[in-house]
């Protein structure tokens, strides 16, 4: 981290890519009955994407490296100030408990679809790691501490984790633009829907919903915090718990369905 500080070069072109994001700023499209936000965050993401090594290079790959560990820093920078806006709604987020808690379910649920998938396009234990939770950074040491990173759960889960880093804000903050334009969900169960346990995607999700919802800004913010705060605390142990047996008897059965044998031994 000592050598990311002290990257004058790093700080100058982030500083450049929030000051042209902001100039730019929320940018919104009619569809159907709502709108679809485009917000600063994910221009900078874009932005950041083409300086990197594969396009512009303006920044290398040495230089990505040492941003990568500035990352939880920010974070914590962020989660201090929705901190600030759970408080004032303790009361609100209160009556809602149940679901919150409930919510983290739906998350589980996501296996039976992404296992099925993964393993129709190839890939086998790999698919258990990357399948079964949102792969975020409690995840990746989950699995890592029950089969080691370098086993195929351990590919399977990282490549996850990459993908969701790369892509996962982006994705959540047009899909929480788009459930929010049709009208179909609550704002707030929206919100919780958006705390999975990556504060990354999350705030994405929670921005869209503000700019289209301004009116319950403060509410769609604290309840997405809070949902994201409960992922966080009882994930783990809903994926060591549910997900993880749930995943192998699933994948176990899907195996001997496709390859007509059992798996190997686990």
């Amino acid at each position: 981290m000592n050598d990311a500080v002290k990257n004058v070069k790093l700080h100058l072109v982030v500083l450049g890519l929030v000051v042209v994001s902001e100039l730019i700023g929320i940018v919104t499209f009619n569809v159907g009955p709502g709108k679809l936000v485009l917000l600063p965050m994910l221009y900078a993401m874009f932005m950041g994407i083409f300086l990197g090594p594969k396009f512009l290079k303006v920044i290398k790959e040495k230089e990505m490296v040492q941003a990568s560990t500035l990352v939880g820093l920010t974070l914590l920078l962020l989660m201090a100030r929705y901190g600030t806006l759970v408080g004032p709604k303790f009361y609100d987020i209160l009556k809602a408990g149940p679901a919150l808690i409930l919510q983290e379910f739906g998350n589980i649920a996501t296996l039976f679809v992404g296992i099925p998938i993964a393993m129709y396009l190839g890939l086998k234990r790999e698919a258990v790691g990357a399948a079964h939770s949102i792969a975020r950074e409690p995840n990746v040491a989950l699995i890592g501490d029950i089969y080691g990173l370098d086993s195929a759960e351990g590919r399977g889960v990282m490549g996850v984790y990459i993908c969701g880093t790369v892509f996962g804000t982006i994705f959540f903050g047009l899909m929480a633009s788009f459930l929010a334009a049709f009208e179909v969900f609550h704002p707030y169960a929206l919100a919780m829907a958006s705390g999975v346990g990556s504060a990354s995607m999350m705030t994405a999700a929670v921005g869209s919903l503000s700019a289209a919802y301004p009116a319950m800004a403060e509410q769609i913010q604290a309840f997405g915090v809070a949902s994201n705060t409960l992922s966080g605390i009882d994930g783990v142990y809903m994926s060591l718990i549910i997900a993880l047996p749930i995943s192998n008897k699933l994948y176990a059965y899907l195996y001997k369905l496709k390859f007509k044998t059992s798996p190997e031994a686990l």
